[in-house]
């Protein structure tokens, strides 16, 4: 059964993976609460489907795609959501956040019975013809989230803590940055 799957928010990077999800038959849902007509029309380019939050719960999973400051907000305005839903979809914070960062987003997301799964995104936005970027995934769901290589992304689960992928994605960030000067 092909999954639905909601990408918050259809920035660049999220509208690309949304994208990506839609070319491989996948129902891609976003929120528009807050955007901007810029990113709406992004969105709409993506042919991902505006939906509300008590929809985008019932999803099978959300991947937050958004600035790494707004994670923790974005996952404390999903809790009644993911609390009423019956459907408890796989949350996949997919944010360049810090192993603590990751440990508070879970804890807010753990009392609706939601699995969490931390992940890293190495790479551009996907294009087509291209396998990119990888997404590292880390937590005890995440071999869930790899369910979505079958429909075109790059998914890698890792062993470790629950914050093992963004630790990585930090690690990543410091190498690449620091060789790049």
């Amino acid at each position: 059964m092909t999954p639905v799957v909601a990408v918050i928010a259809p920035g660049a990077m999220g509208a690309a993976v949304g994208q990506r999800l839609v070319d491989n038959g996948v129902t891609v849902l976003t929120s528009f609460e807050g955007r901007s007509e810029e990113t709406r029309e992004r969105a709409k380019a993506a042919s991902m489907t505006a939906a509300k939050d008590d929809d985008i719960a019932r999803a099978d999973f959300i991947l937050s795609i958004l600035p790494p400051g707004d994670a923790l907000s974005l996952a404390q305005r999903f809790v009644p959501a993911l609390t009423a839903s019956n459907a408890k979809p796989v949350y996949v914070d997919c944010n360049a956040i810090n192993p603590k960062t990751v440990d508070r987003v879970a804890a807010v997301i753990a009392p609706t019975g939601s699995p969490f799964v931390d992940a890293g995104i190495i790479g551009r936005p996907p294009k087509p013809g291209d396998a990119g970027p990888r997404i590292y995934a880390s937590g005890a769901a995440a071999p869930r989230v790899a369910s979505l290589r079958d429909y075109g992304l790059d998914i890698r689960v890792l062993d470790g803590a629950l914050s093992a992928a963004s630790a990585l994605k930090m690690s990543y960030a410091g190498i690449t940055k620091g060789t790049q000067l």
